[in-house]
């Protein structure tokens, strides 16, 4: 089944973006999303960390020259560091009660990089579109 997800997920995402030129948070970003459809909060933790990490790019987009491959590779880089900070320093006080995981250590990167692209109500919207059809199209096959 997750096969299947991940096949879906792309076919789809491919075709939204040749009809509609805006890219769903990445190539694979809905199909792991759909992997967690259940888990809403995930989700959400997911996009709040692109949204962090967006703005830390904006920030040292003031200070270098940040584009291209480039802003790509830093945003990896910021996501992955965050989802390890959360991990590793926050996630484990005791008196903080919440899941504070997001959906995998690359995900939020490629989101926030496609928020510098084109814009980040664009990003979101049209990654919930593909989320919803292909989970649609995995639940109907």
């Amino acid at each position: 089944m997750l096969q299947e997800i991940f096949f879906v997920g792309l076919v789809i995402g491919f075709i939204y973006y040749e009809i509609f030129g805006i890219s769903p948070g990445g190539v694979i970003a809905p199909a792991y999303f759909v992997l967690y459809i259940d888990q809403p909060f995930k989700i959400v933790i997911t996009i709040l960390i692109s949204l962090i990490v967006w703005y830390l790019i904006k920030l040292l987009s003031d200070h270098f020259i940040v584009f291209g491959r480039r802003r790509l590779l830093i945003a990896l880089l910021l996501g992955f560091t965050l989802k390890v900070i959360i991990m590793g320093f926050i996630q484990p006080i005791a008196a903080f009660n919440f899941d504070l995981q997001s959906i995998g250590y690359i995900i939020p990167g490629l989101i926030a990089n496609e928020y510098g692209r084109q814009g980040i109500l664009p990003t979101v919207s049209s990654i919930g579109i593909v989320m919803v059809l292909t989970y649609l199209v995995v639940v109907i096959i």
